[in-house]
C-alpha cells in the first residue's frame, strides 16, 4: 500500500500566489525518526481510516520529509512586545502542504522544528521535544474547551540534542506537524507593507478572501467586509481563551493568523486562580500579554493589521469594522461563561460578573471551582439556594450565600424539563482535567528521567475525552 500522505491530493493555493510570498526550502536530516504521537482523531477530516495509515507513513511524510510539494518557508514581520521586526518569517518550520478535507475546508500541515531556513537568524532551526510535547497538550486541551485552535496531526523524536536557554540543556529534539486553517499572519501583511508593496497585498486580500472567506467573494465591499469578520473572529477567540483560563503568552502580531484561529504555543499557560496579572512567559516582564491583557492586545494587533490594509481599503471603513470588537467580545465572553455555569439561552451577565467576583475574591482554584459544579450539580439546587455547593468546603472570604442566590434565581429560569440537562451542560463546558503546569511537569519528567510515554499518552487521552 502507498503511504496515504504521499497520495493525498495536495493543492497549490498559496504556492500558486508566488515566490513573493514564500521561499523553497529543503528539511534538514535527523539522526532518528521516532514516532511519539499520532492524532488519529484528524485522519477521518482527511478522508484516511485509522487503522490504514501505520506510524512508518507518518514517519516517511514527516519524519523523513518525503513530499510530493515544495516545501514553504513563509516570509513575515511582526510586532513583537510592541517593536517592529523586519526579521522574521519561518525560522524552523514551512509549508508541508495544502490539503482540501471532507469537510471541504483547505488544511495547512505546516512544519516547526524541520531545520533552518533563510530566516532562522543563526538559530538551529530545532524544536525541543518539551516545546513540542506541550503544543500537542495545549492544542488538546483548548480543543475540549471549544476554543477555535489549530493541532498537532504529529510529533517525531529526532535524535538530536539542543543547546537552549530556558531549558536544562542538553535537551531532546523533534519536529511537529501543525493542523491548522492557515499560516498566514498579520504579520505577512505588515512585511508587504515595509516593502511599500500594495499590489502584494491587495493579491494576497484576495487569496484570502476566495480561500478563506468564500462567502464574501461576490460581494461588492469584500475587502471591508473581510476585515469586519476577522475583528469578530479575533474577538470570540480572545473571549475562548478568557473563559477557558487559558494564557497565550506571546501575543505578537506575527502569532495572530489571518483566520482568527489560536496557533503557535510556546510559553503559554492555563490560570491556577482567576488573576488578571497573571503572565505566562518569563521574559514578559511588563506583563504585556498577561491573561486579563489579552482581549486588548488582541484588539491592538488588529489596529496595527489597519496600517497595511489600510493602502487598499479606507481608514473609514477599518475603524469602522473595529469599533464593533469590544461588543463581539463581551457577547461571546458572557455566553461561554453562562455555558461554564451550565446555562444557556438566558441572559445574566450579572451572574458572570458576581461568578467573576468570587472567583477573584476568594481565590479558589479557577478550574477547580468549575469541577465542583460538575461533581456537586443535583436538582436540588432549583429548589433551594442553599443546597447549591453545600458540601464543599470554600474560602471563608466572599458572599457565597449571595453569589448562590443568584445562582438559583437564574436556574429557576429553566423549563422544568430543561433541568436535569443542566449536568450535562456543565460537564461539556468543564472537562475534568485542567492543564496546569504541574501536571504538564509530572508528564515531562516521566519522558525525561525514564522515557516514560505512558503518562502522556493517557493526558492526551484524557484531554480527547477518550480515556
Amino acid at each position: 500500500m502507498p503511504n496515504p500522505f504521499l497520495v493525498l491530493n495536495y493543492e497549490t493555493a498559496l504556492e500558486d500566489l508566488g515566490g513573493d510570498y514564500y521561499d523553497v526550502v529543503k528539511s534538514a536530516n535527523f539522526p532518528q525518526q521516532r514516532l511519539r504521537f499520532r492524532n488519529d482523531l484528524l485522519l477521518p477530516i482527511l478522508g484516511l481510516r485509522t487503522e490504514e495509515v501505520k506510524d512508518d507513513d507518518f514517519l516517511e511524510a514527516f519524519g523523513l520529509f518525503q513530499s510530493v510539494r515544495p516545501l514553504l518557508a513563509l516570509r513575515y514581520h511582526g510586532y513583537q512586545f510592541g517593536e517592529y521586526n523586519p526579521s522574521l518569517g519561518d525560522g524552523r518550520g514551512f509549508l508541508y502542504g495544502q490539503v482540501r478535507g471532507v469537510d471541504q475546508v483547505l488544511y495547512d500541515f505546516g512544519t516547526k522544528g524541520s531545520g533552518t531556513t533563510p530566516y532562522s537568524r543563526n538559530g538551529d532551526g530545532r524544536l525541543t521535544l518539551k516545546g513540542g510535547v506541550r503544543e500537542v497538550l495545549a492544542s488538546e486541551a483548548l480543543f475540549a474547551l471549544g476554543v477555535n485552535t489549530s493541532r498537532c496531526l504529529s510529533l517525531i523524536e529526532t535524535g538530536e540534542s539542543l543547546r537552549r536557554g530556558d531549558e536544562p540543556s542538553p535537551t531532546r529534539s523533534s519536529v511537529m506537524v501543525r493542523f491548522s486553517r492557515s499560516h498566514i499572519r498579520f504579520g505577512t501583511f505588515e512585511r508587504l507593507h515595509y516593502l511599500q508593496r500594495p499590489d502584494l497585498i491587495q493579491k494576497l486580500l484576495h487569496h484570502v478572501i476566495d480561500i478563506y472567506y468564500p462567502h464574501l467573494t461576490k460581494e461588492s465591499e469584500s475587502f471591508t467586509l473581510f476585515y469586519a469578520e476577522l475583528v469578530k473572529r479575533v474577538a470570540e477567540l480572545a473571549a475562548q481563551w478568557m473563559a477557558a483560563g487559558f494564557c497565550h503568552g506571546v501575543l505578537n502580531t506575527d502569532n495572530m493568523s489571518i483566520t482568527g484561529e489560536s496557533f503557535d504555543y510556546g510559553p503559554y499557560a492555563f490560570i491556577p486562580y482567576f488573576n488578571p496579572n497573571f503572565t505566562a512567559a518569563y521574559f514578559d516582564y511588563s506583563g504585556r500579554y498577561s491573561y486579563g491583557n489579552q482581549p486588548f492586545i488582541c484588539r491592538l494587533n488588529l489596529e496595527l493589521l489597519q496600517v497595511p490594509l489600510s493602502l487598499i481599503i479606507s481608514k473609514s471603513d477599518l475603524e469602522a469594522g473595529l469599533s464593533d470588537f469590544n461588543t463581539h467580545y463581551y457577547q461571546a465572553y458572557a455566553q461561554l461563561m453562562l455555558n461554564k455555569l451550565g446555562i444557556i439561552e438566558i441572559k445574566a451577565d450579572y451572574l458572570v460578573r458576581k461568578t467573576i467576583d468570587i472567583l477573584l475574591e476568594t481565590q479558589i482554584g479557577y478550574h477547580q471551582f468549575f469541577t465542583l459544579l460538575v461533581e456537586e450539580f443535583n436538582l436540588a439546587w432549583f429548589e433551594e439556594s442553599s443546597t447549591i455547593l453545600e458540601n464543599i468546603q470554600l474560602p471563608i472570604q466572599g458572599n457565597w450565600q449571595e453569589w448562590r442566590v443568584i445562582y438559583h434565581q437564574v436556574l429557576q429560569q429553566i423549563p422544568k424539563d430543561e433541568r436535569e440537562k443542566v449536568g450535562q451542560r456543565l460537564a461539556k463546558a468543564n472537562p475534568k482535567t485542567a492543564l496546569l503546569r504541574p501536571l504538564i511537569e509530572s508528564v515531562w519528567e516521566s519522558i525525561t528521567i525514564e522515557d516514560n510515554w505512558q503518562p502522556f499518552n493517557d493526558l492526551v487521552r484524557c484531554l480527547q475525552n477518550i480515556a
